[in-house]
């Protein structure tokens, strides 16, 4: 059997990379489900604008998990795909009854950090491996990441 796949890569560097990715999709997961709760659960002052601002990081996330299933597949590795999965793998945890602008952004500050870290694990992976499509996936939701947990720390100070 050829060491290579179609894309050119190691099929064992693609099988670690897919791990990886795996547990990327996992923590993505969880922080989608904690961004669709702060959105319904939201009270006080600043309902609106974080209202507004948990669905637009949820639909964002939505569209990340989903480029991350597609590029484990185009890796040609299974996509996790199980809740119970991705609460087992995640290191995000998932996050109950919270609704104050505090408790809510403090834990999607906390939450995005986790995944920028993994992230920058997975870009070390990728490029150990040549991976340039990993790392054109990952590297630009990293910097979407930082900006929003930049925006979200200016909100804190406030």
């Amino acid at each position: 059997m050829e060491s290579h796949n179609e894309l050119g890569l190691e099929r064992k560097d693609t099988k670690d990379l897919a791990i990886k990715l795996n547990e990327l999709l996992a923590n993505y997961h969880v922080y989608y489900q904690n961004l669709r709760a702060f959105h319904w659960n939201i009270k006080g002052g600043n309902f609106f604008a974080l209202h507004a601002k948990f669905e637009e990081l949820y639909t964002a996330a939505f569209e990340t998990i989903d480029e991350i299933a597609e590029r484990i597949l185009t890796l040609r590795h299974t996509p996790m795909h199980s809740f119970s999965d991705f609460l087992a793998t995640s290191t995000v945890q998932e996050r109950k009854n919270l609704s104050s602008d505090v408790d809510t952004v403090g834990a999607t500050v906390e939450n995005i950090g986790q995944i920028i870290q993994l992230e920058r694990d997975v870009l070390a992976l990728a490029a150990e491996h040549g991976d340039e499509g990993t790392q054109g996936l990952i590297s630009d939701d990293l910097n979407t990441l930082e900006k929003t947990l930049w925006m979200l720390n200016a909100f804190q100070a406030s």
